[in-house]
């Protein structure tokens, strides 16, 4: 007998951005799981080739049950947002769930120091690339009947709660995607579109090591004895979000790994 996870995530197309590490490609597992005989996936980021290698990994787990298409897409560019949406082939073009994945950070500086292409990169990806994504899927949740359906679901962060020294750049981004979220989900009532964000803490991807700039010795610093969350643990909350019934609205998750209260609150050990 099929779980009710399953079977309110039968048959629908969801599109994942920055799909190819961390939170981003282990959602996409996670929703081949709890959907694996009838779900449809469009997985997007700027490392065609690991979205190939995903591809495969599906494949060869749940045969036809999940049919996956992959396309590489920076969406800090809006031109090519609009051209992903066109080209979409037309088994893909009923996207039922937008998940804004794909982030960027840089850095650790201050103002006035902040260089200014980490400025420009981090608003292009974390702002405007949510909020294009956002308006090019929204047409196709808005011409379903009843006022629309269909879920946009915002990888957020604590940082956009809680700035810490230096996330200046980074965390501003995220209180800016903050606010478009509130004030879409306002906009959307009265229609079955759902708009919700998941705010993790502490997560042991990718990301970490691009915003120390490739030194993995301060990564490893950043989490010496402690046990932050994984991206799984992270998708498997989007995931929930994603398949709950129509009526249920999740629309704000806060999530951290046991040694974390805030951004700034973590536990030292003695």
């Amino acid at each position: 007998m099929p779980t009710s996870m399953s079977r309110n995530l039968s048959g629908k197309t969801v599109l994942i951005t920055g799909a190819s590490a961390g939170i981003g490609r282990s959602t996409a597992f996670e929703f081949a799981r709890s959907s694996s005989q009838n779900l449809k996936l469009i997985l997007t980021a700027r490392r065609v080739e690991r979205l190939e290698e995903i591809k495969k990994e599906i494949a060869n787990e749940y045969g036809t049950g999940v049919k996956v298409h992959i396309v590489k897409l920076d969406v800090s560019n809006p031109e090519e947002i609009d051209e992903f949406v066109r080209a979409l082939p037309e088994e893909f073009r009923g996207v039922d769930i937008l998940v804004n994945n794909a982030g960027f950070m840089s850095g650790v500086e201050q103002p006035p120091d902040v260089p200014r292409q980490v400025i420009q990169n981090v608003y292009a990806t974390n702002v405007f690339g949510v909020i294009n994504m956002t308006q090019a899927i929204l047409p196709i949740f808005k011409a379903r009947p009843d006022g629309g359906k269909g879920d946009v679901i915002m990888l957020g962060s604590i940082a956009s709660r809680d700035p810490y020294v230096g996330g200046t750049i980074y965390c501003s981004s995220k209180a800016a995607v903050a606010a478009f979220t509130d004030a879409l989900r306002k906009e959307m009532i009265g229609t079955r579109i759902r708009v919700m964000t998941v705010d993790p803490g502490q997560v042991q991807t990718e990301f970490n090591l691009n915003k120390f700039r490739g030194d993995q010795s301060k990564v490893d610093e950043s989490y010496a004895d402690r046990v932050p969350l994984t991206p799984d643990d992270v998708a498997e909350v989007i995931v929930f979000a994603a398949s709950r019934n129509e009526n249920v609205v999740v629309a704000d998750t806060l999530l951290f790994p046991s040694y974390q209260a805030s951004a700034t609150h973590i536990h030292q050990k003695i």
